[in-house]
């Protein structure tokens, strides 16, 4: 039997069938996080957040040509998610056709004497373990999931497994001619890699050492150097190509434009033109003294660098003013910084300060520059700096290092480590930090995830409840996790509980043991290839906890190389297949090991993941954009957060022109000049947002920090509160500064005390207040600054409200953090700012305009569908909209409007499915329980009882559940739910008192619930 042809035609019906589970579970449009950003730079070929992803973007965009419509932009709009998606999965399935080939070589190494022509018995197992191996990594969760989404780690496997598979293809003709131009094509892959994503660069130790066991005579100090020389190449190219290349390029243009005085570009022009004349002189110089090696390293680096010049595409299109251009990376000198991410900051990897350190000086490490049209200059506007340390708060392996407590890192520390105010943790602490919060919770609990089972969807933090790993074997998790049978419902039910029974796990390590029995060296490949893309990036990233989302996505590289000891598993299950005692034929063993490792991993693993991976009747992402841009007035401008906040705005606004008339503005980078240099210029329908300062006040690291200095009563009466408008004249005029201890001046403000004056006739004429409430209209809001400095995100939000003067509606995503949460009304899902007296007893709400964005204008992205799956984030999202309804029931009921109330109660039953959002379900912090308890309150007002009745039955049934199984867990597990469990007794008692105070007659239960049982009562 012709062994290439077979290996051929499977591997491309393993594509066939990877492809085709994907396509059929793709998202039906954009999805959360990234991908509503990735999705709107591919439609318009605009720029993303650092370090970017211009091969993605021109990808998606391809895509979109070809399967979306054509040329016809109008036609393409609808598509344009779906074919982005359409990338991801294609490529994902291709991804596991490469797999599949590269468990085939690997097995016939071991299968097969070189030359020998494979028997049917043992093309079957080879062929077996190849499919066993790639449909293992397709159905694996943290694969799945992003293969049916527009997101770089959809596609970036594709490239590992190219390069991976281009290895083995060169091992195997490594003594022939012409060998080394899989090298050359190898190096093209990885430069083509990093315009998506730098996870192949990984792959070059196992790149290195695959030559180095092929080419040199093995001793154990050659194998040291060849990895230590892996280790400095996969450096080079992180490093020295990657950021240093632009580095330099960076410094030519610099000195050819303010040195020389030549047109922007020039020094860029230069540069490329010289590197290619040395690149070019240098391989001319090798050929001709026959330096081979001297000659394959200059190509390498030439198509390495031809696969990075993507990048090119950044420049070309920042300079286009494009709607999404991140960072507006125009120029060589911004690419630096926009590739090194310089954005985000820095942190320590082996050496550096604890996370309560705090720094003793600050060296200039270089300027700031900004590219200044009317000057035709690069003009410093601000200096890089570098934080020194006092060297006894330096350690080694700085693990507990973040001090920003924004995202609550520092209190996680305090609390992890048990540390008091002011106390640093201990050498044991941040070393045994690492391996438990950082290797063991953040990889080994995302490994076990896909390949021995996930508990649920919720994220956790190390609690036996939340997003933990399972086996599916009870007695072993319940030693771990406590007693599963003692879990609510709801989470017993959770679709993404999937447990595997450890069974894909145990087959890798069995196929580890056998390669490593068979064929060490590549065994030594494949691990050193599973530790740097997982332990290694563990180390590298440091990570803090929490994190905004699980990051199982980021080593999925490493569950690629697992996968791989999947596949090779089926050959150690053959072998135990043939023992004369079993008395089984050479095919009927390798058609059983076949059939039996088949059954017992991908097709349970199929079987286990499929119902949380199918996403192809949620339209949720988009909805919910939609439904936030037209819960806005026209032309408004609404203040944003970060990721989910925005991305699916700009994908709704970009790709499907919903609402291109709202200005949005993300308040996370809005203390960028960048970003605040793109308000000042319409886009789409938006006309520009006003602001009162000049460039000159606010680009590079200008007034980036403002605190709050205490000039004495005198000045500034404690009673007085500033207008904004003076309070930004004051902010803005360098004639108002502190003295620094270092003897700088910084600029400051006096008070927390602020005002807003109102013009009543303005927001009477425009419709910000409605005549009805013409006698609530204050003079001016008054309130009060609730942090003690001000950041440029803060000084500029304050500086738009200000400049604006209530000609545009402006509404926030989130009311808080300003301290103008009283002079907010809810529209839907944002809130308008409006000068109205604030009423205590109920919540600040425009029922007209609100009950006709909910009824006419909001959509729900599939929850009006059965037995829909959405994760956590959905789920959150989902909770958002259904507690809008239960506000505009609630105030309309309190209003008399009772009919009113029980028709906007009954759509929005109807339209959130409780069969795919329960009324009561766990839930961080109870939220979910808590939105349905109002939901219930406001059906009680209303003056139906008996729907009341039956969502406060569903919520105490899921309350109680949760008392019982809380006071199931051990002391010490417990501990983690003190709040949770008192939140469930509160619920629970508030509810009985509701169904006493509303009585009605027994109700029915709710669709898909389960009759409140005689045994249930909370301990």
């Amino acid at each position: 039997m012709n062994f290439k042809k077979t290996n051929t035609i499977v591997g491309w019906i393993i594509c066939a069938i990877a492809c085709t589970v994907f396509v059929m579970t793709r998202e039906a449009t954009v999805s959360f996080w990234d991908c509503g950003e990735f999705t709107p730079c591919a439609y318009k070929l605009q720029i993303s957040h650092a370090p970017g992803a211009p091969l993605f973007i021109l990808l998606g965009r391809i895509f979109i040509i070809l399967f979306g419509g054509g040329w016809d932009a109008t036609a393409a709009n609808a598509h344009a998610a779906v074919q982005v998606n359409l990338l991801s999965s294609l490529a994902s399935g291709f991804t596991c056709m490469f797999l599949f080939w590269t468990i085939t070589h690997l097995a016939k190494r071991m299968m097969l004497a070189k030359g020998e022509v494979p028997t049917m018995e043992k093309m079957i197992v080879i062929m077996a373990a190849g499919a066993v191996g790639a449909l293992c990594f397709a159905f694996s969760d943290s694969f799945w999931f992003s293969a049916v989404e527009a997101i770089v780690f959809g596609v970036s496997p594709l490239f590992i497994s190219m390069t991976v598979w281009a290895m083995m293809r060169w091992e195997e003709v490594s003594d022939q001619p012409g060998a080394d131009r899989w090298l050359i094509l190898i190096c093209y892959i990885i430069g083509l890699s990093i315009g998506v994503h730098l996870l192949s660069i990984l792959s070059i130790p196992a790149i290195v050492m695959t030559i180095y066991f092929k080419r040199y005579k093995f001793s154990r100090w050659g194998m040291v150097w060849a990895f230590l020389l892996a280790c400095v190449l996969t450096g080079i190219v992180q490093v020295v190509l990657i950021q240093y290349s632009i580095k330099l390029m960076g410094a030519f243009e610099l000195m050819f434009v303010n040195d020389f005085s030549m047109p922007f570009n020039s020094g860029c022009y230069f540069f490329i033109v010289l590197f290619l004349g040395l690149v070019i002189w240098g391989i001319r110089y090798a050929v001709k003294h026959g330096k081979r090696y001297l000659e394959i390293g200059l190509y390498g680096l030439t198509f390495i660098l031809l696969g990075y010049s993507s990048y090119a595409v950044i420049l070309i299109r920042a300079n286009a003013d494009p709607a999404v251009n991140m960072q507006n990376v125009n120029n060589p000198i911004e690419l630096v910084a926009y590739l090194d991410r310089s954005q985000y900051g820095d942190w320590p990897i082996l050496t550096g300060p604890d996370f309560n350190a705090r720094p003793v000086n600050s060296v200039e490490t270089g300027n700031i520059y900004y590219k200044d049209l009317t000057t035709g200059r690069y003009e410093v506007v601000g200096k890089k700096l570098k934080y020194e340390y006092d060297p006894n708060d330096v350690h080694f392996l700085p693990r507990m290092w973040d001090s920003d407590n924004s995202q609550g890192h520092v209190d996680y520390y305090k609390s992890w480590a048990g540390l008091a105010e002011g106390e640093s943790p201990t050498g044991g602490q941040r070393f045994w930090f690492m391996i438990d919060r950082q290797f063991n919770w953040m990889y080994w609990r995302y490994f076990m995830w896909n390949f021995a089972g996930r508990q649920n969807d919720l994220q956790g933090l190390g609690n036996v409840r939340d997003g933990n790993w399972i086996s599916g074997i009870p007695f072993y998790d319940n030693f771990r996790l406590g007693d599963q049978s003692k879990l609510p419902e709801s989470l017993k039910h959770n679709k993404a509980r999937a447990p595997l029974f450890m069974l894909p796990l145990i087959l890798g390590i069995l196929g580890l043991l056998y390669q490593w029995k068979r064929d060490k060296t590549n065994a030594v490949v494949v691990f050193l290839l599973y530790f740097f893309t997982g332990i290694a990036i563990i180390l590298y990233l440091n990570q803090a906890l929490p994190q905004p989302r699980e990051r199982d996505y980021s080593y999925v590289g490493s569950f690629y190389a697992f996968a791989i000891w999947v596949g090779l598993g089926v050959l150690f299950v053959y072998e135990q297949l043939k023992n004369p005692k079993l008395k089984l034929t050479g095919v009927t063993s390798a058609g059983l090991a076949a059939a039996l490792c088949i059954v017992a991993v991908p097709l349970l693993m199929a079987c286990q993941e499929w119902k949380a991976h199918d996403r192809s009747q949620k339209t949720l992402a988009r909805d919910a954009a939609s439904d936030y841009l037209n819960s806005c007035a026209p032309n408004a401008i609404l203040f944003t957060g970060g990721d989910n906040d925005t991305y699916p705005l700009w994908y709704a606004q970009e790709v499907e022109n919903i609402r291109p008339d709202v200005r949005v503005i993300v308040t996370s980078l809005l203390g960028t000049d960048w970003m605040i240099n793109q308000l000042t210029r319409k886009i789409n329908e938006s006309a520009p947002v006003p602001m009162s300062w000049k460039p000159s006040q606010y680009v590079g690291d200008a007034r980036n920090y403002v605190p709050f200095y205490d000039q004495g009563a005198v000045r500034v009466p404690k009673d007085s509160a500033w207008d904004l408008t003076r309070l930004m004249n004051f902010i803005g005029d360098d004639k108002n500064q502190m003295q620094t201890q270092g003897g700088y001046g910084l600029n400051y403000f006096p008070t927390h005390n602020f005002s807003l004056p109102v013009d009543r006739e303005t927001v009477l004429a425009n419709g910000t207040v409605a005549a009805k409430d013409s006698a609530r209209i204050l003079d001016k809001l008054t309130f009060n600054f609730p942090n003690s400095n001000m950041l440029k995100n803060d000084i500029f939000e304050f500086n738009i409200i200000a400049a604006n003067q209530w000609q545009r509606p402006i509404y926030f995503s989130q009311p808080y953090g300003l301290g103008l949460t009283n002079f907010v009304q809810d529209d839907g899902l944002a809130y308008r700012l409006v000068p109205l007296r604030p009423n205590p007893q109920e919540p600040t709400v425009n029922a007209d305009t609100m009950y006709n964005n909910l009824m006419s204008k909001f959509k729900f992205g599939g929850a009006d569908k059965q037995n829909i799956y959405f994760d956590e984030n959905g789920r959150r999202v989902l909770i958002s909209i259904r507690s809008s309804f239960s506000t505009l029931g609630t105030v309309l009921a309190n209003k008399g409007n009772k009919d009113s109330a029980r028709k906007v109660l009954d759509y929005g039953y109807q339209k959130l499915n409780p069969t795919t959002l329960p009324y009561g379900m766990v839930s961080f912090r109870n939220q979910e329980d808590i939105t349905s308890m109002q939901y219930a309150y406001a059906y009680y007002l209303a003056g139906d009882s008996a729907k009341g009745a039956q969502i406060a039955d569903a919520v105490i049934r899921d309350c109680r559940e949760q008392v019982d199984y809380y006071n199931s867990l051990s002391d010490n597990d417990a501990g983690a739910f003190t709040e949770d469990l008192q939140t469930a007794k509160a619920i629970v008692g508030q509810l009985e008192q509701l169904k006493q105070q509303f009585s009605a007659k027994p109700p029915a239960p709710l669709e898909g619930s389960r009759p409140i049982g005689k045994d249930s009562s909370s301990k």
